[in-house]
């Protein structure tokens, strides 16, 4: 599978093939063929995984026992930073076409980074696959759905495995694509339709920072491998302004993508489509697509914003923004997806700005680790949704869910506390890993920033758990437990929110994920790999443990009201506060109010007056005109020359036939006198034309 991992997202474009074409005619409407396609998809990812930890195992055993290299595996082993052999990628291509003797390939690269995304792709997509045969079951484009999930993961699986950037980016925008289809699966109703362009339209707006990204890298490392750009980045001969303007570039990307601030505003907009693939966009697909990214050419950000210089550099500072904003912006929402969409905006924050302070094993281990719990609580809304209060997602139509819904409760708790980085759950041990490098590679002022971010998480999903389950109920339905279709994907999510964690846990002596996962071949060899800090993993559990101490008793005291609405009442400050959460920064307000309506108006008022004086006067111009030849027609050519001739031919016949009539006098004599004249005439003609 090494060598033929693209049959995995091959799979799933068949799938979406079968699903369009005979879909409505199968007893599931198509469910069938893209649960079969995306579980084959996931053994494979999953064969995929263990003959690459086995190569990995295989080159650490080799090295402990003095042997040179790999030979019998065909792949060179290096000194990487850790200490560990480093295991060159296996890649695998043939030329698409050339151009001036430069190639371009389309083929597979696959290393760690590579096969933990594949696992985790398939795996969160299969569960949202099982989960909306539950949830979607009714909908009137069902089988819609399920086509426009199999193509959903085969572009993202595209992306994971592609070996160089173009291909990367036909992935990148495939995945945009399906996005748009499903962020508006219900496009009758506006404000879908809306939240669909918003989001493809922000999106793009990153997205022409990857094409001005990937232009500067292949002029700059005259190639679109990403194992030659990554080897350019990282040696003597680099052009650092070109890498800058590079990173520059590609930082939008990921800021589009990723949703990072300021591009950030699609996101919980993109709410507007079912919940299985929300949880999909913020789990495993769209949005970790730019943290990937950034992972994947981490060596051009490396070199491009001098990260190994310490202080500040512009990934750290917009992701370290993003986390405090993200958080921020979720204390002050009544939806409870929308509380999970700024949550998964503050954790990609923590993400890039895990990258921006060379904690390259932090960002991917958080990546996989928060795929668990995200999927996990959004699943879990969207159980809620459906058994309790009829589709809506309203907050103050919830509470006192625990008892009816045990197994929803339980599992949405998991994922709460494994999102707040309580420890042991697997939260914690990503986001120690990623607070450990800032501080101990001269980033104190970002692990300050990730400390006050685990704070505010663990606050403001204290309420959320709050006012779902606890208290009294506020809806008007009857609630109770989701069917198994539902519950058990929320158990798996449960149970990995719980115990993935442990694969990277220093204290217990247990480093898999980086022996495993961070083998990518090209990383800097200055990076940091931390020593696990009691202390500050103290500090981070307890500012977590007070936040949600405080935020309990902020609530559970003030059941009605809330203590934090009684502040705003009260304080004018505090009001003020309040409102510039409420109005999102008026971020919203900046960019549809002034930047769209400025281009849009002038825009519109323009094509407006092109249609009426343009597009119009050319249609009425034609239309007057046609009328005048119309007109000029009938009075010249049809009335004064047919019908003129017609009728001149007509009364000269008559006047000829009124003087034949003269001639006819009913008299023999008469006619045979003028038979003999005619032969008179006819032979003294004869006669003359003879002597002639």
């Amino acid at each position: 599978m090494l060598d033929n991992v693209w049959i995995i997202p091959l799979i799933m474009a068949v799938s979406y093939l079968l699903i369009l074409f005979f879909g409505r005619r199968l007893p599931k409407k198509g469910a069938e063929i893209g649960i079969v396609a995306i579980g084959a998809s996931f053994i494979l990812a999953c064969i995929t995984a263990v003959q690459w930890i086995d190569k990995v195992e295989g080159a650490v055993g080799k090295e402990g026992g003095g042997h040179s290299g790999l030979a019998a595996l065909g792949h060179s082993v290096v000194a990487a930073a850790t200490g560990a052999p480093e295991i060159e990628p296996v890649v695998n291509g043939f030329t698409w076409w050339q151009n001036n003797r430069v190639e371009f390939v389309v083929g597979s690269r696959v290393d760690g980074l590579v096969v933990m995304m594949l696992f985790v792709v398939t795996l969160i997509s299969l569960l949202v696959h099982v989960y909306s045969t539950a949830y979607m079951h009714e909908d009137r484009r069902f089988t819609h759905y399920y086509a426009a999930l199999s193509l959903f993961s085969a572009s993202m699986l595209l992306l994971v495995i592609s070996a160089n950037l173009l291909q990367l980016l036909v992935g990148w925008e495939l995945v945009g694509l399906c996005s748009f289809m499903l962020i508006g699966h219900w496009w009758e109703e506006k404000p879908n339709s809306d939240a669909a362009l918003k989001a493809f339209l922000t999106t793009r707006t990153g997205d022409v920072g990857l094409m001005c990204g990937v232009i500067i890298v292949f002029f700059a490392a005259n190639s679109f491998d990403i194992s030659v750009i990554n080897e350019y980045a990282l040696s003597p001969e680099a052009n650092h302004g070109l890498l800058q303007w590079a990173s520059i570039a590609l930082m939008f990307a990921i800021m589009g993508k990723s949703g990072q601030f300021f591009l950030h505003t699609w996101l919980p907009d993109a709410m507007a489509g079912p919940t299985p693939v929300s949880a999909l966009i913020h789990a495993a697909t769209m949005v970790v697509a730019g943290v990937y990214l950034g992972l994947r050419l981490y060596p051009v950000f490396w070199e491009g914003f001098s990260i190994h210089a310490g202080g500040m550099n512009m990934m750290a500072i917009i992701g370290g923004v993003t986390i405090l904003i993200g958080a921020a912006l979720a204390f002050v929402q009544n939806d409870i997806k929308k509380v999970l969409a700024y949550s998964t905006i503050s954790q990609l924050g923590y993400m890039v700005m895990a990258l921006g302070v060379g904690a390259w094993l932090g960002a991917a281990f958080h990546l996989f680790t928060h795929a668990f719990f995200k999927a996990c609580l959004f699943l879990g809304a969207g159980s809620i949704s459906h058994s309790a209060t009829h589709h809506s997602f309203d907050m103050r139509e919830m509470g006192g869910l625990r008892k009816p819904m045990p197994i929803t409760f339980w599992t949405f708790l998991i994922g709460t506390v494994a999102l707040a980085g309580i420890f042991p759950f697997a939260g914690f041990w990503s986001k120690d890993e990623i607070l450990a490098t800032a501080d101990q590679g001269d980033f104190q002022v970002f692990m300050i920033v990730g400390l006050v971010g685990a704070a505010m998480t663990a606050a403001y999903m204290t309420r959320c758990v709050y006012l779902t389950f606890f208290g009294k109920y506020r809806g008007h339905h009857h609630p109770h437990e989701s069917t198994p279709a539902i519950t058990v994907p929320l158990v798996v999510l449960a149970v990995l929110s719980l115990v993935a964690g442990l694969i990277q846990s220093a204290p217990f002596e247990i480093k898999k994920f980086q022996e495993w996962f961070e083998q990518v071949g090209g990383l800097p060899e200055e990076m940091i790999v931390p020593k696990f800090d009691y202390g500050l993993a103290a500090i981070s559990v307890s500012l977590a443990t007070l936040a949600i101490g405080f935020a309990a008793f902020f609530f559970f005291r003030r059941e009605e009201r809330g203590a934090l609405k009684g502040l705003t009442e009260r304080n004018k400050l505090a009001h003020a506060g309040y409102r510039f959460l409420e109005k999102k920064y008026y971020l919203d307000d900046l960019y549809e109010g002034v930047i769209v309506s400025s281009v849009k108006g002038p825009i519109a008022r323009a094509s407006y007056w092109f249609n009426m004086h343009v597009i119009d006067g050319v249609v009425n111009g034609v239309g007057r005109g046609a009328a005048r030849l119309g007109r000029w027609t009938y009075d010249v050519f049809d009335q004064d020359l047919v019908d003129g001739a017609v009728n001149d031919i007509g009364r000269e016949t008559a006047m000829a036939g009124g003087g034949m009539t003269k001639l006819q006098s009913g008299r023999l004599q008469r006619y045979a006198l003028l038979l003999l004249a005619s032969v008179g005439i006819i032979g003294l003609a004869v006669y003359i034309v003879n002597i002639a």
